[in-house]
C-alpha cells in the first residue's frame, strides 16, 4: 500500500473510530446518567481522542498483531502516552482539567492512571483483533472519490467546530473570570464594612470607658462634698449647742432637710449612671455603622445582580461541556465551576 492510500485509509480511520468512540461514551453515560449525555468535547458526534488513538496503534503497531502480549504492552504505553499529553495539552490550552484520575492509584498527574491504561490495552487488542479487520473491509467498498470527498467534509465540520467549541470556551473563562472579580469586590467591601464595624466598636468601648470613669469621680466628688458638709455641720451644732440649745429643734429640721438634700444630690447621680447604658451606646454605634451610603448599596446590587445573570445563564456549549465533563476542574475558578456545575446538575 503506498503513502497516499495509507494516509487515505488512516483519515477514514480516525473519523470512523472517533465515531464509534463516541457512541460507546455516550452509550456508557446514558446507562449510567438513565438520559443521553453528549460526552464528546466537541459539539458533534466524535470524539477525536479515540480517532486518534486508534490510527495510531493501526499505524504503529500492526506489525505486532500477531504478537498479543507485545501488541498488549505497546497498546498501553501508546494510548497512555496519548491521552497524558492530550489532558496536559488542553489543561495549559484552556485552563480546565478536562478528566482526572487523582483519587485513582498509580496516576500520573491525574491526567492518566495504571487501571485504565490497562484496560484501553484489552480494548486496542479487540480491535486489532476482531473489529478492525471488518472495518478496513468495509472501507474498502467505499469508492476512494466519495471517501475523499467526505474525508474533506467531515475535516472541514470537524475544524468548523473545533473553533466554535474553542471559542465557547475561552468566552466561558472570561465569564468565570468576571464572577470571580464580582465576588472578590463582594468580599472587599464585606470586610470593609466589617473593618468600619470593629473600629467604631471600639471607640464606643473607650468612649463608655471614659464616660464611668468621669461617673466615678463625680460620685467621689460628691461623696467628699458630703463630708465636708456633715463635719462643718457638726461643728456648726457643737458651738451652737453651748450657746443655743433652744434652738436645737430648729437646727435639727436643717440637718434632716440638708439630709434629703444630700440624699437628692445621691439619686441625681444615679440617675446619671443609670442613663450611661454602655450596650444600648454600643448598639446604637453599630446600627450606624451599618447605615450604608446610598453609593455603596446601589453598587452592592449591582453587583449581585451582574453575578446571578452570570451564573444563571451559562452557554449552551458551557452547559454541556459541564454535562459532559462532570469532573471538570478549573485551574482559576474552581469555586465558581462547581458552583455552576451544582446549577445544571438541578435542571
Amino acid at each position: 500500500m503506498d503513502i497516499s492510500m495509507k494516509i487515505y485509509f488512516l483519515a477514514l480511520y480516525f473519523f470512523v473510530y472517533g465515531f464509534l468512540g463516541w457512541c460507546t461514551e455516550v452509550a456508557f453515560a446514558g446507562f449510567k446518567e438513565r438520559h443521553f449525555v453528549n460526552r464528546g468535547f466537541l459539539n458533534g458526534p466524535i470524539c477525536p481522542i479515540y480517532g486518534a488513538g486508534v490510527s495510531l496503534v493501526i499505524l504503529f503497531l500492526t506489525p505486532l498483531q500477531d504478537h498479543l502480549l507485545l501488541l498488549y504492552i505497546a497498546s498501553v504505553l501508546l494510548v497512555t502516552l496519548l491521552e497524558g499529553l492530550t489532558g496536559w495539552a488542553m489543561d495549559k490550552i484552556f485552563h480546565n482539567k478536562w478528566w482526572d484520575y487523582s483519587n485513582m492509584p498509580f496516576n500520573i498527574g491525574g491526567y492518566v492512571c495504571l487501571l485504565f491504561s490497562l484496560i484501553w490495552g484489552v480494548a486496542c487488542v479487540a480491535i486489532m483483533e476482531f473489529i478492525h479487520p471488518l472495518i478496513h473491509k468495509l472501507l474498502t467498498f467505499l469508492p476512494r472519490p466519495l471517501g475523499i470527498g467526505l474525508i474533506v467534509i467531515f475535516t472541514i465540520i470537524l475544524f468548523a467546530d473545533l473553533y466554535v467549541t474553542a471559542s465557547e470556551i475561552f468566552k466561558f473563562n472570561r465569564k468565570l473570570e468576571a464572577m470571580e472579580k464580582i465576588a472578590q469586590e463582594l468580599h472587599e467591601i464585606s470586610d470593609q464594612i466589617g473593618s468600619d464595624i470593629y473600629e467604631k466598636t471600639v471607640l464606643a468601648m473607650e468612649t463608655a470607658s471614659d464616660i464611668k470613669e468621669k461617673h466615678r469621680e463625680t460620685l467621689d466628688e460628691l461623696k467628699e462634698r458630703q463630708q465636708q458638709a456633715l463635719d462643718e455641720l457638726k461643728e456648726k451644732q457643737l458651738q451652737a449647742l453651748d450657746e443655743l440649745k433652744e434652738k436645737n429643734e430648729l437646727l435639727q429640721e436643717r440637718r434632716d432637710a440638708f439630709k434629703e438634700h444630700l440624699e437628692d444630690l445621691r439619686e441625681t447621680a444615679g440617675d446619671f449612671a443609670d442613663r450611661i447604658d454602655f450596650r444600648e451606646f454600643t448598639e446604637d454605634l453599630r446600627d450606624r455603622s451599618m447605615e450604608l451610603s446610598e453609593d455603596m448599596k446601589t453598587r452592592i446590587s449591582a453587583l449581585r445582580l451582574h453575578y446571578q445573570e452570570l451564573e444563571q445563564k451559562p452557554d449552551r456549549v458551557a452547559r454541556r461541556l459541564l454535562r459532559a465533563f462532570p469532573r471538570l476542574e478549573s485551574r482559576n475558578h474552581k469555586e465558581r465551576v462547581e458552583k455552576l456545575k451544582e446549577k445544571i446538575g438541578k435542571r
